[in-house]
């Protein structure tokens, strides 16, 4: 009866250590840490040995100048990988007996990526943790301009073969858009292009450009422009469209939807 109860203790232990090391792997996988790149700034502390703290710049090569191990390549690791290669050379090397060794980094530079066109800020941007999603570097940037569309590219990338996506940035804050929020890697340029636009001039009220709205109709760009004035009619309504190198004329219905580009002209009426 004694060893049967042992034996049920001993399965539930080694349960609940099973159960941890799961929990562990699963929240490294989902939060996947941070790799050091060229340009990081780091200090360097070790516990109780303070002639090997120090403050350090990983190099162009992915390296680190270190008392007593001289140079030691971090590029490429992660923080805790690179705490664990110091710890082992001190360690291996008899400096230390048992070394505690913490990194902590002070300015990254080594990961970044490029945020271009119609962003509040544009410029180039510290990749900061290893999940930093596009909306995450959208929001750094200070978020698309008023002038900014609903397409956003992203150039770079992925196993060493040149990666290209087009995303609807609306599509992403929908239940299933998750996967649309890519994850940012180092040397991605993100693209904001300008939102689509449509002309409206003749017998209104305010003529001029105006941003097309996605579904647009004809209808939704004359109220847009503040109606027709005394002198217009709807039956004088004409939309200017290109393809390919000519300008297409069209009579549209009031419903019919705008495309980017499109010139909507209102002409007096006879009568």
């Amino acid at each position: 009866m004694i060893v049967r109860r042992s034996l049920n203790v001993y399965w539930w232990v080694l349960l609940a250590l099973l159960s941890l090391l799961s929990l562990g792997a699963n929240a490294q996988a989902a939060n996947p840490e941070y790799r050091l790149g060229s340009g990081d700034t780091l200090r360097i502390t070790v516990f109780q040995n303070p002639d090997l703290s120090l403050e350090t710049r990983v190099t162009e090569s992915g390296v680190i100048s270190y008392p007593l191990l001289g140079s030691v390549r971090v590029g490429g690791l992660t923080v805790t990988q690179a705490e664990q290669a110091i710890a082992v050379g001190l360690r291996t090397g008899n400096f230390v007996k048992q070394p505690q060794v913490s990194i902590a980094i002070l300015q990254v530079r080594g990961n970044q990526a490029n945020v271009l066109g119609q962003v509040n800020r544009p410029g180039r941007y510290p990749i900061e943790v290893a999940d930093m999603r596009l909306t995450d570097l959208l929001a750094v940037a200070g978020g698309t301009a008023p002038a900014g569309g609903e397409t956003v590219v992203v150039n770079g990338t992925r196993n060493g073969k040149p990666y290209h996506a087009e995303i609807d940035l609306p599509s992403v804050f929908s239940p299933s858009g998750r996967a649309q929020d890519i994850l940012i890697q180092n040397g991605d340029a993100v693209w904001v292009d300008r939102a689509p636009m449509v002309f409206i001039y003749g017998e209104v009220q305010r003529p001029g450009a105006m941003r097309l709205e996605r579904g647009m109709t004809v209808m939704q760009a004359l109220a847009t422009g503040g109606g027709l004035n005394q002198r217009g009619t709807q039956r004088g309504i004409r939309v200017h469209r290109r393809a390919g190198d000519k300008v297409q004329v069209i009579q549209p219905a009031l419903d019919d939807r705008l495309q980017d580009g499109d010139v909507v002209y209102v002409r007096e009426s006879l009568f």
